[in-house]
C-alpha cells in the first residue's frame, strides 16, 4: 500500500501569505551561544509598500495587525522580528500595528536624529517596543538616539577592531546590547564575542567549522548512511530497517508518524518492519531524508535545520517549472547545508551520498545547468532582489511564483520541524 502523496505535505490548501509579505527574506541574528534571537526582515519594496499608502482606520488596523502577525509567525518562528524603519514609518506610528513582544524597531542610518524622530522613539519605548540603531558608526550623528536604544548594530566590514571595542565599552555601560553585523567566518564570530558583542548577524554559522582533532560521532555518520541508502536506485529495506533500529529516536518518530491521523490506519503500527512495509517508496525516501537531516543537526542552531528544509521544499516546488533532467532537487536543497550541519567539507559529504552530477556541480559551486537555479535559491533566501529578478528571467520564471514558492516552503518547514 502506498502512502498518500500529501502525507508529508502539511501545507495542503496552500495558505496565502499576508499582504506585503511575499517579497521578503530574513537574516538570522544569534546570541553568543549561537541560539536564534531573531531575524532581520528584508522587504523588497520597503515597509511603506508593506503597510500600503495612506493611513487606515481602526478596523483596518486591527485586520492588518492580525494578518501581519500570521506572517511574522512563519517568517520568524516565534522569535523577534527586526524591521527596518524609515523616518516616515516612525513618524506615522505604523510600526505599532505590529505586536511589541515580537518586534524590534530598527532605525536606518539614513534617518536623521531630529526632534520628531526622538519623540517617535520615546513613544515606541513607552509602548514597550525594543529599538535598534542600524549600521551605527564611530562618531555617529545619531548619538542622541542611543539614550533610547536597546540594541546598537555595528558593521564589522566598515569598523576597525579598535573602534568596535571602544563602542562596546562605551555603550554597554549605558545598558545597550551590542550587535555585530556581517560576521562571515567562525574566527570573526569568536573575535566579536571576545570583544563583548552580545548578538551576531551574518552567515558565519552556515560555514563548517572543521576541527581536525574532532571526529564526527558515529550516530551522525549513521544519518549520512541513511541518506546514502535512500539515494540508491533500488532500496535495500532490510539494511534501512537495521539503520533505523540503531536510532531509538528515529524509530519513535517513524512509529508516531505512521500512527498519526493523517494516515488513519485502522490497526496500530507497532514495529519498524511493519511501518516500512506500508510506507510507499517515495514517502520512505522523503521521510528518511527529513529525519536524517533533523537528527544530524542536533546541537546546531535551529536556523540551520529550518533553512535546510526551506531550501529542499523550495527546490521541489519549482522543479516542475525548470529543466532539470532527472535531478532530485529536493535532495539538492537539503544537502546544501549538510556541510555546516556535519562540520565537514562539502566534497566529503558528497562522497558519502550518491547524487547526480548536475546537482553535485551546483553544490560544489561549479558551473552547470543547475547552477542558475541554485543561485536563485540563495538570492531569494538572502533578499538579493536584483539577483532574484535577473535569475528568474534567465530561468523563465515569474518572480511572483518564486516568492510564493519560498513562502510555501517556509510554512511547510515550520510545520515539519515542529511536528517531531
Amino acid at each position: 500500500m502506498t502512502a498518500p502523496s500529501s502525507a508529508l505535505s502539511p501545507d495542503r490548501g496552500k495558505p496565502l501569505p499576508p499582504p506585503g509579505t511575499r517579497f521578503v527574506a530574513r537574516q538570522t541574528i544569534l546570541t553568543a551561544e549561537k541560539k536564534v534571537f531573531g531575524y532581520e526582515l528584508l522587504f523588497r519594496d520597503g515597509m511603506e509598500n508593506f503597510f500600503g499608502s495612506g493611513d487606515v482606520d481602526a478596523a483596518s488596523r486591527r485586520t492588518l495587525s492580525t494578518t501581519t502577525l500570521t506572517g511574522l509567525d512563519i517568517l520568524c518562528d516565534g522569535r523577534r522580528a527586526f524591521i527596518n524603519c524609515t523616518r516616515d514609518i516612525l513618524l506615522k506610528d505604523y510600526i505599532t500595528l505590529l505586536p511589541r513582544e515580537q518586534v524590534v524597531v530598527e532605525i536606518l542610518e539614513t534617518v536623521p536624529a531630529d526632534e520628531l524622530v526622538m519623540a517617535a522613539c520615546q513613544r515606541l519605548k513607552q509602548a514597550g517596543y525594543m529599538i535598534a540603531l542600524d549600521d551605527f558608526a564611530f562618531n555617529d550623528p545619531r548619538e542622541i538616539l542611543t539614550t533610547q536604544a536597546d540594541i546598537i548594530k555595528v558593521d564589522l566590514r566598515v569598523t576597525s577592531p579598535a573602534q568596535a571595542a571602544a563602542m562596546v565599552r562605551m555603550y554597554s555601560s549605558l545598558g545597550c546590547h551590542m550587535l555585530a553585523e556581517k560576521v562571515e567566518a567562525p574566527d570573526e564570530f569568536t573575535a566579536a564575542k571576545n570583544a563583548g558583542f552580545c548578538y551576531f548577524q551574518g552567515y558565519f554559522f552556515r560555514r563548517p567549522e572543521i576541527l581536525t582533532t574532532r571526529e564526527i560521532p558515529a550516530n551522525r555518520i549513521n544519518y549520512l548512511r541513511m541518506l546514502k541508502a535512500v539515494s540508491q536506485n533500488e532500496l535495500d529495506l532490510p539494511y534501512i530497517e537495521d539503520l533505523l533500529k540503531g536510532e531509538t529516536a528515529l524509530c519513535y518518530r517513524l512509529l508516531r508518524y505512521m500512527n498519526s491521523v493523517m494516515f488513519g490506519f485502522a490497526a496500530e503500527i507497532r514495529s519498524v518492519h511493519h511501518a516500512l512495509s506500508i510506507l510507499g517508496e517515495r514517502e520512505l525516501r522523503r521521510w528518511i531524508r527529513l529525519v536524517a537531516t533533523l537528527g544530524a543537526a542536533q546541537g546546531k542552531t535551529t536556523d540551520l535545520v529550518l533553512a535546510s528544509l526551506v531550501r529542499a521544499r523550495f527546490c521541489e516546488l519549482l522543479s516542475p517549472k525548470i529543466a532539470h533532467c532527472n535531478s532530485d532537487l529536493f535532495l539538492m536543497g537539503m544537502l546544501s547545508l549538510m556541510d555546516s550541519i556535519l562540520d565537514m567539507p562539502m566534497p566529503q559529504v558528497l562522497e558519502n551520498v550518491p547524487i547526480d552530477q548536475e546537482s553535485k556541480s551546483a553544490l560544489l559551486g561549479q558551473e552547470g545547468p543547475l547552477r542558475p537555479f541554485y543561485k536563485l535559491m540563495l538570492a531569494q533566501e538572502s533578499g538579493e532582489w536584483q539577483a532574484v529578478s535577473e535569475l528568474s528571467r534567465q530561468l523563465q520564471l515569474n518572480e511572483g511564483e518564486v516568492a510564493d514558492a519560498h513562502w510555501q516552503a517556509m510554512h511547510w518547514a515550520k510545520q515539519v520541524s515542529g511536528s517531531g
